[in-house]
């Protein structure tokens, strides 16, 4: 059973790497044998190394994912120094926050540029490689607003619920073709982008007190699921958007 979940001789692509959620998956990844390709506007220097500190690869590779533009040149670019992208964990992504009445053209069109538009090409440009390969794991990273409305957050919450749409439509075209494109919706973990939520003493208590766990999770809760979803062991998992929530969702 255990080889099942073994990523041995694999590569893993992680968007935004550098710190939170991002760190968590990629660590986690490498820990089951996986070589990481860590991208982002910063450098993920930290990640590299503890996942060099592991005994596998790990390399930096700048990109802006703001933009469309920069999408090929960090496939080729990973391609050229790997050879392969086994695995694409799409993590990069930022919040901006301000009421739907007073919400700017300018941050509705950086966040969904960032969550939603450059991870669709991101995901084509791999998809690519991997159905030419016959084979690959895509994992988006989708939220708890992809089935909820949260608010003051409504670009967000619109690209998070277009980040379900498309694992699900690329599910749909791809797992004939030996591609398995799945997303985790992560629960309120404690990172730089729920920085403004923690810090918040009225919020925080609320969201704690709907936390069945009775606490934040950590980005490293989430590289389990992260493991599973890029392994031979959910080879019949397709287009399933998986919660890890501490039971958020279910109460």
């Amino acid at each position: 059973m255990a080889g099942l979940f073994d990523l041995t001789g694999k590569v893993a692509l992680v968007t935004g790497a550098n710190t939170g959620i991002g760190q968590g998956i990629a660590v986690a990844l490498a820990e089951a044998g996986a070589d990481i390709a860590a991208a982002g506007r910063s450098a993920a220097d930290e990640t590299v190394g503890k996942v060099r500190g592991l005994g596998r690869r790990a390399e930096n590779f700048s990109a802006d994912l703001s933009s469309v533009g920069a999408v090929q040149p960090l496939v080729d670019a990973v391609l050229a120094e790997y050879g392969r992208i086994d695995i694409l964990v799409n993590n990069a992504g930022i919040i901006r926050r301000a009421d739907a009445v007073d919400f700017t053209e300018e941050d509705w069109d950086a966040v969904m540029d960032t969550n939603l538009k450059t991870l669709f090409f991101l995901c084509q440009s791999v998809g690519r490689h991997m159905i030419a390969r016959g084979s690959g794991k895509i994992v988006n990273i989708a939220s708890m607003l992809t089935f909820q409305g949260g608010i003051r957050v409504p670009s967000y919450t619109a690209s998070k619920s277009g980040v379900g749409g498309l694992t699900k439509l690329l599910a749909n075209e791809w797992a004939a073709k030996g591609v398995q494109v799945n997303a985790i919706a992560p629960g309120y973990i404690a990172t730089n982008n729920t920085a403004a939520l923690q810090g918040d003493e009225t919020r925080n208590r609320q969201i704690m007190e709907r936390i069945p766990a009775g606490r934040w999770g950590d980005p490293s809760d989430i590289g389990g699921a992260a493991v599973f979803l890029a392994s031979s062991a959910s080879d019949y998992v397709q287009g399933h958007i998986l919660a890890v929530d501490g039971g958020w969702l279910a109460r």
